[in-house]
């Protein structure tokens, strides 16, 4: 017994090359990926909370009813240590010195914005100034239009209703304003308390209450889990995630952080899997000496057991060391790059995925080895054969693919990306065994000689099954860091190219249909021409198949398309940024059908042919669905849930008409000119709402560009350390090669040939397989177009190539600087 305790003591270990190369794949393992999912988890809370004020707060209840809330949901939230506010916006007419004008009043209490912030000027030529509050009671703050369309000046009189108040602002910005259709009027805020005294209010005022809520995630959720119950389909509880716009903006900057981090931990896994099964083999003749003291099969289990247990401790431990100072330094730069502060918090919920990553990874790829060599008779173990190919090995294989896939599957959550990920890998290993079989056809007549090309394809085939298994390894290594490279070149433009610098970034609304002609001119002439303009027309959906909407769907009762207006339009044309995925356009003279909004159509179960009826003022408009459609909302276009084909149903109905275009900053003073010329247009400034999804844009670039290079790094360690588990072979075939009279020169050019074939193959396979991984994920999570991308795919083979050379030739630093026989006796 002591002398098995000898064998495993700690001591003893440590001093084993093996030992110490797990201990650093583990520290480093765990320091990317923990590194990764810390600042990945700082980026998200950044980003969300940067989005959250496009609602002012963290989530916004909003009651269409006319009717406020009870007092009890507003107790329990502040209960629930949340934070609370209120908005109530509504429409109607106010009085300047001689004139009046329809405007939009928003009436907000002293605790708006919980989010963000307002931008206002005290007056037209005074620097604009950024507030956290809102007007006091008895003042209001007013769009700047209003100054010329009321006659009136900042300190001058606003009559709303039966109250006179003071004008001691102007509105710039609104933290939550937002692209709303039915804000078509000039914004007024006032403070919410005045609005009684106004007397707009009445029964059946068409008014919206607003609520706002912000806190810690969990206490909403919490709070949310309360509510739900008791909200009628009036109600819309509203998060940033549920915005049309930004949310699909936010939802794929998570998912290529989500992407980032997923890669980290397959090439972890990879490191700690190559690093440890090289020292479960190092460990048979430790075996065979255990059983031959005497020590039982399950005695020699659980001290392998216990021992990985503790390396995977020290490893756990000491990558956390290295990941805290990195992601503080990552914390630090992302301060920089956002000119503002950034809270260094570190979320314990994502440092798991880097704690198993390390911990499985050790246990599925070292143990099953360990486990059946201690089952092999001690004479077999002594002799090398302990059968570690063939059927035996298979069970080992197949723990080892589901424990990497599973990590990806608990890290991301996100089925398509295991399988693109997956799918890449099986076509990588079909195109190796191919490979395998090409070069033991081609390379098994080759024979030896003073050649260093020989050598070095007679080398490929005399280790053929480790070169194969070292080509594997690389490539399925460059895989995964050219995938991320191809997504921060290819995915991530497109994604900046949907938001281009002539993005439009002003919508005019409420155009009168005699004035469409005039208003295209106008804009021609000035060099800002106008988008497509549409004809809008305000309905409510009231009818499926001839029976009331409310009552016929029932998948989801609080879809707000059949509790409001909804903007519906007609045109000939289908928009470049929509795309039919069932039924067809219409046709060139078709009066009949609509065409209706693939997201909206899922959430009420409409098929094409289903009847849908329209009521338009006292009328009403039955069209069947004649297609489904893609909508595109971040495109900062006119987009709408239904379209009818021109001459159809809403060819008589009373329309107003809708346009987008793009104007430069500088170029500002044009729409007071449009204004003064057409007064009863509405101009809709969203190019707050681009600067905001252009940030994210920005913050995730620099994310992915931080995870980029952390990823290569990991890279090259897996590389380094997949070299080093055939140093000790290829140190001995060196030695011998000199001492049969082998120059140097010759060694090192076959050697380092050698190893760049291995790099070329691999670099060539890894390429392909990132191809294909990044077609899969452009097509199924981030709903792009597939192109190959030769400027990055060429490069890397030849850079694989050499790196993987010079690795062979730190290989032979020991062969050219130390005896041949003493570096023999070394080995042995």
């Amino acid at each position: 017994m002591a002398a098995s305790q000898k064998l495993m003591s700690i001591r003893r270990d440590w001093r084993e090359r093996d030992v110490r190369v797990v201990l650093a794949a583990l520290m480093i393992a765990v320091a990317t990926v923990a590194t990764i999912a810390l600042f990945a988890s700082q980026l998200q809370r950044t980003l969300v909370t940067s989005a959250s004020s496009f609602l002012a707060a963290d989530r916004q209840l909003e009651a269409e009813n006319g009717r406020p809330v009870p007092e009890a949901w507003l107790a329990e939230a502040k209960n629930r240590q949340l934070e609370t506010g209120q908005m109530v916006e509504f429409s109607t007419m106010v009085f300047g010195a001689d004139s009046y004008q329809l405007v939009s009043i928003k009436g907000v209490s002293n605790e708006y914005p919980l989010r963000g912030q307002i931008e206002y000027q005290r007056g037209p030529d005074e620097p604009r100034q950024v507030v956290s509050q809102g007007p006091g009671s008895g003042e209001v703050w007013i769009n700047p239009r209003l100054l010329r369309l009321l006659d009136i000046e900042v300190g001058d009189a606003l009559e709303v209703g039966n109250l006179e108040l003071t004008v001691s602002g102007l509105l710039v910005r609104e933290p939550d304003g937002g692209f709303r259709l039915s804000a078509l009027a000039p914004r007024v805020m006032m403070h919410v308390d005045d609005i009684p005294e106004t007397g707009v209010l009445q029964e059946g005022s068409r008014v919206e209450y607003i609520y706002l809520f912000a806190g810690e995630e969990s206490a909403l959720e919490s709070y949310y889990q309360w509510l739900e119950p008791q909200l009628e389909p009036s109600h819309e509880w509203e998060g940033v995630r549920d915005g049309e716009t930004f949310s699909q903006s936010l939802q794929r900057a998570e998912r290529f952080l989500l992407l980032g981090g997923s890669l980290a931990v397959m090439l972890a896994a990879v490191a700690v899997a190559v690093a440890s099964r090289q020292y479960a083999l190092s460990q048979r003749d430790t075996v065979a000496l255990l059983k031959t003291l005497g020590v039982r099969s399950r005695g020699i289990g659980k001290l392998y057991l216990k021992r990985l247990g503790l390396w995977g401790v020290a490893g756990a431990v000491g990558g956390l060391i290295i990941a805290l100072p990195l992601y503080w330094l990552l914390s630090k730069l992302l301060s920089d790059v956002l000119d503002r502060s950034v809270d260094y918090q570190v979320d314990p919920g994502a440092l798991v995925p880097a704690l198993l990553t390390a911990l499985v990874s050790l246990f599925a790829f070292a143990y099953p080895p360990i486990r059946r060599l201690r089952h092999v008779p001690a004479m077999r173990v002594l002799r090398s054969q302990p059968g570690e190919s063939g059927r035996e090995a298979l069970p080992d294989v197949v723990i080892a693919v589901l424990a990497v896939f599973g990590l990806v599957w608990m890290y991301a959550g996100e089925i398509s990306l295991v399988l693109a990920l997956l799918g890449g890998l099986a076509l990588l290993l079909g195109t190796l065994a191919l490979l395998g079989w090409i070069m033991v056809l081609s390379l098994r007549k080759i024979s030896g000689g003073g050649n260093a090309w020989r050598l070095a394809l007679v080398g490929l085939y005399r280790h053929r099954r480790a070169s194969l298994s070292q080509i594997a390894v690389f490539a399925m290594t460059l895989m995964l860091a050219a995938t991320l490279i191809l997504v921060r070149t290819s995915l991530l433009a497109d994604w900046q190219d949907q938001l281009p610098e002539d993005t439009p970034n002003h919508f005019l609304i409420n155009i009168a249909p005699d004035a469409v002609n005039e208003i295209d001119e106008f804009w021609q002439t000035r060099g800002q021409p106008l988008d497509t303009l549409y004809p809008m027309v305000r309905g409510r959906f009231t009818e499926l198949n001839g029976d009331p909407v409310k009552e016929s769907v029932t998948k989801d009762e609080r879809v707000g398309a059949i509790n409001r207006e909804l903007n519906l339009t007609w045109m000939d044309s289908l928009p470049d940024d929509n795309e039919i995925i069932e039924g067809e356009w219409f046709e060139s003279g078709d009066t009949t059908g609509v065409s209706v909004e693939a997201e909206l159509a899922e959430k009420l179960g409409l098929r094409v042919g289903d009847e849908l009826t329209f009521t338009i003022g006292s009328d009403k408009v039955t069209e069947p669905v004649t297609s489904i459609r893609t909508v595109q909302w971040d495109s900062m276009k006119p987009n709408f849930y239904m379209a009818f084909p021109p001459g159809g149903g809403l060819e008589d109905m009373p329309a107003t008409w809708i346009t987008s275009f793009y104007l430069p900053g500088g170029d500002k003073s044009m729409l007071n000119e449009f204004s003064r010329e057409y007064p009863t247009v509405s101009v809709l400034e969203i190019d707050h709402i681009i600067q905001r999804i252009q940030a994210i844009v920005q913050q995730v670039t620099q994310a992915i560009e931080a995870i980029l290079a952390l990823i290569l790094a990991a890279a090259l360690v897996v590389m380094a350390a997949v070299v080093s588990a055939t140093l000790q072979d290829r140190q001995r075939e060196g030695a011998l090669l000199r001492t049969l009279g082998g120059r140097q020169s010759l060694l090192v050019r076959s050697t380092m040939l050698e190893f760049a074939l291995l790099g070329l193959f691999a670099g060539i396979l890894g390429v392909i397989a990132a191809e294909a991984a990044v077609w899969a994920l452009q097509f199924r999570m981030f709903e792009g177009q597939f192109q190959w991308h030769w400027s990055v795919v060429l490069p890397i083979p030849v850079f694989s190539a050499i790196v993987l050379a010079l690795f062979g030739r730190w290989q032979l630093r020991p062969v050219l600087n130390v005896s041949p026989m003493l570096l023999l006796r070394r080995l042995e």
